[in-house]
């Protein structure tokens, strides 16, 4: 606030200062006042119309306002004016696959090899679902890091002399509301053997609302409100509430308070389950993983070594409620009998890869229907126009819209065969669709995104569904779409592994977890640099 009254004094005695203006603008977004900001920022390329970086900057104001037309455009202006300006380019080639739209994807692969992997640094997440390439991805998550996080004048802990009885772990998240990684990490979160641990959430989200806020709350020891404070401020809270291990929730995804950990806010710091791959800083030391997400031949493309469960890496809530009220097939705009594939997910993990697969399944397979995720109306548009260049008419796209996450999971029992998409798998979707019953192809990739969901079917005794080649997963969902037979065998397994198998024991993973956390405790505890932690199977 008192940023933005110097500002308003600046602009008052020189109403073209530019700099006032354009970083008037980018404390307005960062209060979460987007309307304002993009005012300034048109102020600023009024006055400055040669400024890549404000340009920039207006297109990530007008992301956050949701208009991704004007955003892309803007993001386009920016990287004419400033030559190899890696920010905008991948904001731009993000938004391009968030509204699926194809056009330029030839000229964007031949970007992706050097962008954000040499001088330039990008935003890593914004690039993940364009290519399955571990080697790059650390690489863009090492040159973020650097110049986001530059070495900080951190305390060193004091080495306690005796292990603490309890462990304090810390979990740090601006997501502690209706979010997937909480639905998933509630009940862990509630469940944790308190006589071994002590559980803390510092919550960084500019929102208070909601019903898993107050469950989240109510699931920890101490629940702390650090919005809005400073990441060294908030470092300095959790040392001096004594955090042994701290968790980061968020990694490099929106609104990121990775910063925190920056400042070591504990002796013991973990990348777990909010970003999807290696963060490349050297404050982060271990990462949550399982031997099919992270191979032991994959460890050198994560800085991050790996904390081995198990089974399987995703936690999981055995009590998710699925609504009893399923709606039918003809309210959610299917056909009654038809065959309906499923694909509801992000429309950024959608490529032509697997687009073309589908539409040569809706062709091979009479009256089948895809189903889609509706997140946005450009999306829905590219994607029906795409269809109908490959022979599909429109009414068999169908777009689901988002509903509460009770009838979101009864609404996977109304299909046949959930898609997996290839870059970047479904993650909390693919557990969603597998706890409501639905069976889930995928094909198996190198990096931590193309691996997610063969992690999850592995454990749940389903390796059946698991493909490891377009053509091999193409013919399985064919297979099972002409074959109902062998696809009620597949749904058969699946209702009884769901009980049997480890991955929807939220129990058992805990104590896996918790043992996860001890032994990283005592390698430091003993003076050990990390290592990778190999946490043995419990009953």
């Amino acid at each position: 606030d008192s940023a933005v009254e110097s500002y308003i004094k600046a602009i008052k005695i020189n109403p073209i200062y530019f700099e006032a203006h354009n970083n008037l603008g980018n404390v307005l977004k960062d209060k979460g006042e987007f309307d304002a900001a993009i005012e300034r920022y048109r102020l600023a390329v009024q006055i400055n119309p040669n400024s890549a970086d404000a340009y920039y900057n207006l297109g990530l104001a007008l992301e956050c306002k949701q208009d991704l037309p004007s955003a892309m455009k803007s993001y386009d202006t920016a990287a004419n004016l400033k030559l190899n300006y890696g920010e905008a380019l991948a904001a731009n080639l993000y938004l391009r696959a968030k509204v699926c739209d194809w056009r330029r994807l030839g000229q964007d692969k031949d970007l992706l090899e050097a962008l954000g992997t040499k001088d330039q640094h990008v935003d890593p997440f914004a690039l993940l679902p364009l290519e399955d390439s571990p080697v790059r991805h650390r690489l863009r998550s090492e040159n973020y890091a650097s110049y986001k996080y530059p070495k900080k004048l951190i305390p060193k802990h004091q080495h306690p002399l005796k292990r603490p009885a309890l462990l304090r772990i810390g979990y740090f998240s601006t997501n502690f509301t209706q979010h997937p990684v909480m639905y998933l990490l509630a009940k862990t979160l509630r469940i944790h053997n308190r006589d071994k641990f002590r559980v803390y959430a510092y919550s960084l989200d500019i929102s208070n609302k909601g019903d898993m806020r107050q469950r989240i709350i109510n699931a920890v020891d101490v629940f702390k409100d650090v919005k809005g404070k400073s990441d060294s401020d908030v470092a300095l809270i959790a040392q001096h509430d004594k955090i042994d291990i701290a968790i980061d929730l968020d990694g490099y995804t929106e609104n990121t308070g990775s910063g925190i950990l920056a400042y070591r806010a504990a002796p013991i710091q973990i990348n777990y389950l909010g970003y999807p791959g290696t963060m490349g800083a050297d404050f982060i030391d271990y990462i949550i993983a399982d031997q099919n997400l992270i191979p032991n031949e994959s460890q050198k493309y994560y800085s991050e070594k790996p904390i081995y469960m198990p089974h399987h890496y995703q936690a999981q809530d055995d009590t998710l409620s699925i609504s009893e009220d399923i709606p039918s097939r003809s309210e959610l705009g299917l056909p009654d009998n038809g065959f309906v594939f499923c694909a509801i997910n992000n429309t950024y993990k959608i490529t032509p890869s697997e687009f073309d697969i589908w539409m040569r399944l809706l062709q091979n397979v009479n009256d089948s229907v895809l189903w889609l995720l509706e997140s946005n109306k450009w999306a829905k548009a590219n994607l029906l126009k795409e269809a109908n260049a490959r022979g599909i008419v429109s009414e068999r796209l169908v777009f689901a819209q988002k509903v509460s996450h009770e009838k979101y999971l009864a609404q996977f029992q109304q299909a046949d065969l959930y898609l997996d998409t290839f870059n970047y798998n479904a993650g909390a979707t693919a557990s969603n669709a597998l706890w409501a019953g639905l069976p889930v192809i995928t094909k198996l990739g190198n990096g931590y995104t193309a691996r997610m969901a063969g992690s999850l079917l592995a454990s749940l005794g389903l390796p059946e569904l698991i493909t490891t080649k377009e053509t091999e997963y193409e013919e399985l969902a064919l297979k099972l779409a002409t074959n109902p037979e062998q696809l009620a065998s597949i749904k058969q397994k699946l209702a009884v592994n769901r009980s049997s198998k480890p991955l929807f024991n939220t129990e058992l993973f805990t104590k896996h977890l918790e043992d996860g956390y001890q032994k990283a405790y005592q390698r430091y505890f003993d003076g050990k640099e990390p290592e990778a932690i190999y946490v043995p199977e419990q009953v």
